[in-house]
């Protein structure tokens, strides 16, 4: 079966707009909640011998302390981690105490970050990201460079801009509101899922663009919509494949990784899963607008 993808590109359009929309209102609103290794502050783990009590519990022991805005996150079974603002090894002991006179628990770590460490790490993340997007556009527009005609090598390296964008944005929307609502933060495992999901995303949309140069050459460059349209049928059974084995694994992390790795799977699983979509629905569609584009220009052209 062909598919004619090409015929649906404004829903395409739409469906994303909407994604993207919602998700920089969220940014907006909300904005991202970052955890202590780049903001700065405390953190505490904690074991408990019988059964964990409620976070309630936790905040009640710890309300004589000006502490900031607490953060528990309950890890496993009988594990909690406690993120707060930066306190002295003289606080740190009294919390300790404080919490030893109502719980049977034992301290497994305590760490502290300095708010400039936490500035220059964030920086670091935000210039890392930059130049990973300048890096896969200009290798694209390298990488396909033969391929001039009907559309620029350039536009390639574009479209796929286009696309890491959109596979970035929508995972940063639903942690801003997940960060707003549930305190979940963007730490540095968040990080390093979100760059591997440029990486991710951008090889499906090359697998894409260089099934499109192989059939150009054999086609020719009669209808380029037509060559996008096969090149996708082409390639949407290897792509869908990849994707599903993927989440397979993602999901397992998800469930049954713990505590640590959980919001690491879950902006993979959202960031991979907008990745093939942009691969086979905005990616080749860009592509296919911008050489309308150029064909209702020369046709406006030949008419003067």
């Amino acid at each position: 079966m062909n598919i004619k993808f090409s015929k649906f590109i404004p829903v395409y359009y739409i469906f994303s707009g909407i994604l993207i929309t919602a998700s920089l209102v969220a940014l907006i609103m909300f904005g991202l909640k970052f955890g202590i290794e780049f903001t700065g502050g405390s953190n505490m783990e904690l074991s408990f011998v019988g059964d964990r009590p409620a976070n309630d519990a936790i905040q009640q022991n710890l309300a004589e302390f000006d502490l900031g805005d607490t953060v528990i996150q309950p890890v496993g079974d009988k594990d909690i981690i406690i993120k707060f603002k930066e306190v002295n090894e003289t606080t740190h002991q009294q919390i300790i105490s404080k919490l030893k006179s109502s719980f049977d628990l034992e301290e497994k770590k305590f760490e502290f970050i300095g708010p400039v460490i936490g500035k220059e790490l964030k920086n670091k993340t935000q210039v890392s990201i930059i130049l990973c997007l300048l890096a896969i556009t200009i290798y694209i527009s390298f990488a396909f460079r033969k391929v001039s005609h009907p559309v620029s090598s350039f536009q390639y390296g574009l479209a796929s801009l286009v696309g890491l964008f959109h596979n970035i944005i929508i995972p940063l929307g639903v942690f801003a509101v997940l960060g707003h609502f549930y305190n979940i933060e963007i730490t540095i495992p968040v990080i390093a899922a979100l760059l591997t999901i440029l990486g991710y995303s951008i090889h499906d949309t090359i697998v894409v663009f260089d099934r499109t140069r192989e059939n150009i050459f054999k086609r020719g460059t009669g209808n380029f919509e037509d060559t996008i349209d096969w090149s996708l049928n082409q390639t949407l059974g290897r792509s869908i494949s990849t994707v599903f084995t993927v989440l397979i694994v993602l999901f397992s992390i998800y469930f049954f990784g713990g505590q640590t790795l959980k919001y690491f799977a879950l902006a993979l699983i959202i960031g991979i899963t907008c990745g093939a979509y942009s691969s086979i629905f905005i990616a080749s569609s860009l592509l296919v607008t911008w050489y309308r584009g150029k064909e209702k220009k020369l046709a406006q052209n030949k008419r003067k």
